[in-house]
């Protein structure tokens, strides 16, 4: 991906999705930094990174009405942690760059002076590791049916790496309880002819969020896909999920 001009960034807050309603998302992560310096530094501060953190702020234009709206879902989401996942100005394409972390949304304000358009801001502090990955699903295609994912090569997971994955609900319709359970699949090939489930997302029948993460164990298969299963009655599902290794 070479220059660009920002026309198209998405961003996913748990169940929502921003695009429609943002004009500004910016992301940072820091580390602390901590000083080492001592009487061998030879007149020099030396350093070490501490604590590292990322933060995701927002705005743009206000909407309310329901839990697909940015002021119904900021109400809810205020203290609670879940997943947020940024494209980089590729539209959440499958196998496009991701940023994406587990988050608490932090702070949300509201309204303006009389005659402007009704804005909002608002951001989110990281809880977990931001990670560079890619997107597993894209938030556009609906299912209906059980399925699985593009295998994308993401690599092999060495000894104290963690493969994580966000998936986020963006809408749900079909009668007698619509249910998705999402899972993250891994293969030593893209033929995934004998797949291992390595993370499995909890049932969802409503919008909304999960983030989960591997435990640390090394993983040699280098191809991964994000996979469903789907019940209920004329079930249709719209969600967006992201992969990376930290």
């Amino acid at each position: 991906m070479g220059k660009s001009v920002l026309t198209n960034v998405r961003c996913f807050a748990v169940g929502v999705d921003l695009t429609g309603v943002s004009n500004k998302i910016e992301l940072s992560s820091e580390a602390e930094v901590k000083k080492t310096t001592n009487y061998g530094s030879n007149g020099w501060d030396e350093v070490i990174g501490g604590i590292a953190s990322a933060e995701i702020s927002g705005e743009g234009q206000w909407e309310a009405g329901d839990t697909t709206k940015v002021d119904d879902a900021s109400w809810l989401q205020l203290g609670g942690i879940g997943p947020w996942s940024i494209s980089a100005n590729n539209a959440a394409a499958v196998g496009s760059l991701a940023y994406f972390t587990s988050a608490m949304r932090a702070d949300y304000k509201l309204f303006d002076a009389v005659g402007e358009v009704a804005p909002w801001t608002g951001s989110a502090k990281s809880t977990w590791p931001l990670v560079r990955g890619q997107f597993a699903h894209p938030p556009g295609t609906a299912r209906t049916a059980t399925g699985t994912g593009t295998a994308l090569q993401v690599g092999a997971v060495t000894a104290g790496k963690r493969m994580y994955a966000a998936l986020h609900v963006l809408s749900v319709a079909g009668t007698a309880t619509p249910t998705i359970t999402g899972r993250v699949e891994s293969s030593v090939d893209n033929t995934f002819a004998a797949p291992t489930t390595r993370l499995t997302f909890a049932a969802a029948t409503a919008v909304g969020g999960q983030a989960l993460r591997t435990d640390g164990t090394a993983i040699t298969d280098t191809w991964w896909r994000i996979a469903w299963t789907i019940s209920g009655t004329t079930p249709s599902f719209l969600f967006a999920a992201s992969l990376g290794i930290q």
